[in-house]
């Protein structure tokens, strides 16, 4: 474990970055299993197997929603943080993470009531047919018990690692993860608790997970700690958070307003088994996602603590690794989906009619994977120098000027003479549209990051 506070600005870039990405890419892959063990087990149910899987994939946009709200705090409050570690600003930075924390406990008790509240309504609004509504229900009330583990575990970890202490932010997933592979087939199989298992695994999971965010940031190791002095909610804290936070926030809540358009399309034109379908594409551009993720949170404190330090060579540096990163892992992951189609389809169902559907559409939605790596570096180092309006541009135009109005303007088209075909259209579309914007946008905004950053470093000394 580092204790020099300054390693972030001492030592290589490509070091850093694989000493910080590796841990966090095995968290984020990790992570992902919460998701997708669930949606395994429950596709492989006897008899109802199939349509259990397309009501907990109902449920997702809810759990995104969620999420988004953790990112809204943390995703803004951590690489400000950093900065503020930078400059060596240590009190700051300590007010911005109590301050978080604080803010995501309130959030937690609205969202808790909401979910009791209101579950089944979102689900049959969000695209929950007749037959499907009554598993997605069952799942969401027990997950809406968790509600505080998910916002707190999520928020803080991002702290933790943007402190640079990847691999405890890795083990802090590991943990709730494999708690959640143990428990999820005694819940789901052992017990006879189906879909409600699953859900109570999850929580049960994510709440020792949390308890270990709490214990290391409280205790000596970490750089900062959450103290009751540093947990007042302050006004000029929490706003420059909030508003870094919200490209995160709207990358995240516009997924859920995403699926419930592709859900709604769907199930319009294709059925339950399109809906189905797209459980599974959605848990798969997971998987091509959340590495670069992974990897996007790895480079977060190496690039906002040498901007916060003045060091634009470094930022630089760390942009150009992480763009080659992203860009072979997308490109190569694209490959395997382009040719084995079928594989990924049959990791959550055994039903031949879902695999062979779902091969065809999962070529269609992830067509431009292999480009990307671009969107997501780009996106990830306008979030860590803290250009708030730049990162909430490039969320916007990808999800909601573009791929939202596609998914119902491509099936009147019918480019493909298939309308639910067309619907899984409109992501790669709406993608290569988006990545073009993204890096012509970055060319421009991050030359001029730096320039200002140079010219900066450049003043006088005050006497």
């Amino acid at each position: 474990m580092q204790n020099d506070k300054t390693f972030l600005e001492k030592e290589p870039v490509k070091r850093l970055l694989f000493r910080l990405a590796l841990p966090t890419v095995i968290a984020q892959l990790v992570n992902m299993l919460y998701n997708i063990i669930d949606r395994i087990y429950i596709g492989h149910m006897p008899g109802d197997g199939a349509m259990a899987l397309t009501g907990v994939g109902v449920c997702m946009p809810l759990i995104m929603a969620v999420s988004a709200f953790a990112a809204l705090v943390s995703a803004g409050g951590a690489p400000r943080a950093s900065i503020f570690m930078g400059r060596k600003d240590h009190d700051t930075a300590e007010k911005i993470m109590g301050s978080c924390f604080s803010l995501l406990l309130v959030i937690s008790a609205v969202l808790t009531v909401i979910l009791i509240l209101f579950s089944r309504e979102l689900l049959l609004l969000f695209g929950a047919s007749g037959q499907t509504v009554g598993y997605a229900s069952d799942y969401m009330r027990v997950y809406a018990l968790g509600t505080v583990f998910v916002q707190l575990t999520l928020g803080l970890n991002m702290f933790i690692t943007a402190q640079g202490f990847a691999m405890t932010g890795m083990l802090t997933v590991l943990i709730g993860a494999v708690l959640n592979l143990i428990l999820d087939p005694l819940f789901i199989f052992v017990l006879g608790l189906g879909v409600q298992g699953a859900a109570l695994a999850t929580i049960l999971a994510q709440a020792v997970s949390c308890i270990w965010c709490l214990l290391f940031l409280s205790g000596r190791k970490s750089f900062l700690r959450l103290k009751k002095s540093r947990m007042r909610m302050e006004r000029t804290i929490l706003v420059p958070c909030v508003t870094l936070g919200m490209a995160q926030f709207i990358m995240q809540v516009t997924e859920s307003v995403i699926q419930v358009c592709f859900n709604s399309s769907l199930l319009l034109y294709g059925g339950d088994v399109a809906v189905g379908a797209m459980t599974i594409c959605t848990s798969t551009m997971q998987f091509a996602l959340l590495p670069m993720s992974g990897v996007g949170q790895g480079a977060q404190p190496i690039a906002s603590y040498n901007y916060g330090a003045g060091r634009g060579d470094r930022v630089r540096e760390t942009f150009r690794l992480l763009l080659r990163v992203n860009l072979i892992y997308s490109f190569s992951l694209y490959l395997i989906i382009m040719l084995f189609p079928e594989s990924f389809a049959r990791i959550f169902s055994g039903d031949p009619a879902l695999i062979a559907y779902t091969g065809r559409a999962l070529r269609i939605y992830c067509a431009v994977l292999c480009i990307f790596g671009i969107q997501m570096a780009c996106q990830q180092i306008f979030t860590s120098i803290g250009y708030a309006g730049c990162s909430i541009i490039v969320a916007l135009v990808r999800k909601v000027v573009l791929l939202i109005p596609l998914i119902y303007l491509l099936p009147e088209v019918g480019i493909l003479g298939d309308k639910a075909m067309d619907v899984y259209l409109a992501e790669p579309v709406a993608d290569t549209l988006a990545v073009t914007f993204t890096a012509v946008l970055f060319f421009f905004q991050f030359r001029k990051a730096l320039r200002s950053l140079e010219a900066e470093k450049r003043k006088p000394a005050p006497v």
